[in-house]
């Protein structure tokens, strides 16, 4: 240690332009809606990857509390994702972060943050849903590198442009399969994220339809309004690869 005081140590901002830069360069989208991340590449470019870990390495004496609110919710979004990205390429080549007979690794991928270690865990489930727990969009701004999840999108979270970037990954969401199928049976399948975070959503399976209306396009909406009983939960845990 250097023996600098931490308060006169700690970062009061700090820039995406590194994560942003790495989005641009791995996140691909493709044409069934599904951003893919090319993991193999990132993992195979030194200099990426470096740039991946020291954008994370920011985060260690970041002052949050110098943050603006929307700032903040960027940081804590950008940096679940940049940690959950970090991980992959250091187990990869793998097929899912979350194996069948394991509860996921979130507990053990811990990083120094706000002067503190915190799980990816923590980061989502002891302040985002904390201090957001009013903002179930929330859900839309974390990827879990899995094929069911929102998408990682390619650029990062910024406060500027935070509500309507949120509002447009919600509609992305909801408008595709993974969010919302209406069955052939009549009824609706919906992501099991509305099922884990019902909570989140109003609490009730009729919160949930009405967060659903809330972001659907003028058809889909028109299809839930005529199906509005969920009758079943998805999720897809497989790998968010390129070669899915």
């Amino acid at each position: 240690m250097s023996g600098v005081p931490t308060a006169l140590a700690q970062n009061t901002s700090i820039s995406h332009e590194a994560w942003g830069d790495l989005l641009e360069t791995y996140v691909q989208q493709s044409k069934d809606g599904v951003n893919r991340v090319d993991y193999g590449a990132l993992k195979a470019n030194s200099a990426d990857r470096t740039k991946l870990d020291n954008y994370i390495d920011q985060f260690a004496e970041l002052s949050f509390d110098d943050l603006t609110r929307d700032e903040q919710f960027a940081a804590w979004a950008n940096l679940y994702n940049a940690v959950t990205v970090q991980y992959i390429i250091g187990e990869y080549p793998l097929d899912s972060i979350k194996p069948w007979y394991s509860t996921g690794p979130w507990k053990k991928i811990k990083v120094e943050a706000d002067g503190r270690e915190l799980s990816l865990d923590a980061i989502e489930h002891d302040v985002l849903r904390v201090k957001w727990s009013d903002d179930p969009r929330l859900h839309y701004s974390i990827n879990c590198a899995s094929y069911g999840c929102p998408n990682l999108r390619r650029e990062p979270w910024v406060a500027e442009t935070l509500d309507e970037d949120l509002d447009a990954a919600a509609r992305d969401y909801v408008n595709h399969p993974r969010g919302v199928t209406v069955r052939e049976r009549g009824g609706l399948e919906v992501s099991s994220i509305y099922d884990w975070f019902q909570k989140d959503f109003g609490g009730s399976e009729a919160s949930v339809i009405e967060h659903l209306l809330n972001y659907a396009d003028d058809s889909l909406a028109a299809d839930i309004r005529a199906n509005n009983d969920i009758r079943g939960y998805e999720y897809d845990w497989s790998l968010n690869g390129t070669g899915k």
